[in-house]
């Protein structure tokens, strides 16, 4: 009985494995892009809720997190992702991220309730 169970979860664990293997490689890969895009996120979030980030400007953040967001669509699109367009997308996050970092560390705070 013990060996029937322990087949049953090794054939369903290989049989979940080829889905994630097959939807990973359909897709370009770009993990230092989307890491880095979550953290990002993380901040302006982490902004928002600590007061640093007003509303006007977290909205302009999330706006422009989503603008890298859809380069970084456009150029998996084709199914590769050049070095040409790996540093677009580089060039656009710093500067979001430059633009957070000063947000957060300007004077205009969000009100507080």
């Amino acid at each position: 009985m013990l060996n029937f169970k322990t087949s049953t979860v090794a054939v369903s664990l290989a049989i979940a494995s080829i889905g994630a293997f097959a939807q990973a490689t359909s897709a370009p890969a770009t993990p230092r892009a989307d890491q880095r895009e979550a953290k990002q996120q993380a901040r302006i979030s982490q902004g928002a809720a600590s007061s640093q980030l007003n509303a006007k400007e977290t909205n302009r953040l999330e706006k422009q997190q989503a603008v890298v967001n859809k380069a970084e669509d456009k150029a998996k699109a084709d199914g590769t992702v050049t070095a040409q367009e790996r540093k677009r997308v580089h060039r656009m996050q710093e500067k979001t991220s430059k633009n957070i970092r000063q947000q957060k560390h300007d004077p205009q705070v969000a009100p507080k309730p």
